[in-house]
């Protein structure tokens, strides 16, 4: 989660998509109208494979879309819809129950909405080949220091709130972009997200929560 700040392009990793600025949605997008209290789309049947869907926000602050998948896995995402305006996200899913979610301000749980997924193709969430805890505490993230990935790897990323405040990971390649995150997670609440590492160079996690980063909430992983 991010202050408001002119970006055009938002991309994740595996497969799931690209958030960029949008002048207007073409007649294969799927408008996702945002506002303070709703996150509602056009249509909650979708066919499998890429799609796009357009956040259109209508309401009074900044705000954000994900897509989610099974247990909250974040499929992808588009930030810093400015009041007014829409943003673009492509995902490419395969068949399945997933779930939209708006968040207003880009902060807390958000209004979430199902949609389902069928027909054939599109990528589903791939298996992670181990899991890997990391502990946030207030302000801190403590886990990575012996961690090592192999170019190819995919872990799964289980971040446990110890702290007293909310906090969230985000994960960046190695090029700076913004690949998938754990969205905020409350104090003794968890959440996990599935990276696979593709690219050999410096992955950097933080919490874009306020200023918990300036405060030290950032590490990073290596991979050879």
């Amino acid at each position: 989660m991010h202050k408001l700040v002119p970006l055009c392009f938002v991309a994740l990793a595996g497969g799931l998509g690209a958030g960029a600025c949008s002048g207007g949605a073409s007649a294969s997008t799927i408008v996702v109208k945002a506002n303070d209290s709703s996150c509602v789309p056009a249509k909650t049947e979708l066919p499998a494979g890429k799609i796009t869907l357009s956040a259109k926000n209508e309401g009074n602050d900044v705000t954000e879309l994900y897509v989610l998948g099974d247990g909250d896995q974040v499929r992808g995402e588009v930030e810093n819809v400015a009041p007014g305006t829409s943003r673009d996200l492509t995902v490419d899913l395969a068949a399945g129950e997933y779930t939209l979610q708006c968040k207003p301000g880009q902060k807390g749980d958000g209004i979430r909405t199902k949609v389902t997924v069928t027909g054939a193709g599109g990528s589903a969430s791939k298996t992670a080949d181990r899991t890997v805890e990391i502990l946030a505490s207030d302000y801190t993230f403590a886990g990575l220091d012996t961690v090592h990935a192999a170019k190819g790897e995919t872990i799964a990323l289980a971040l446990k709130n110890q702290g007293t405040v909310e906090h969230e990971m985000e994960v960046f390649g190695p090029e700076g972009n913004a690949i998938n995150e754990v969205g905020p997670t409350k104090p003794g609440a968890a959440g996990t997200v599935t990276i696979t590492f593709d690219k050999g160079g410096t992955y950097v996690l933080k919490c874009g929560i306020e200023d918990h980063e300036q405060r030290g909430m950032v590490s990073s992983l290596i991979v050879p």
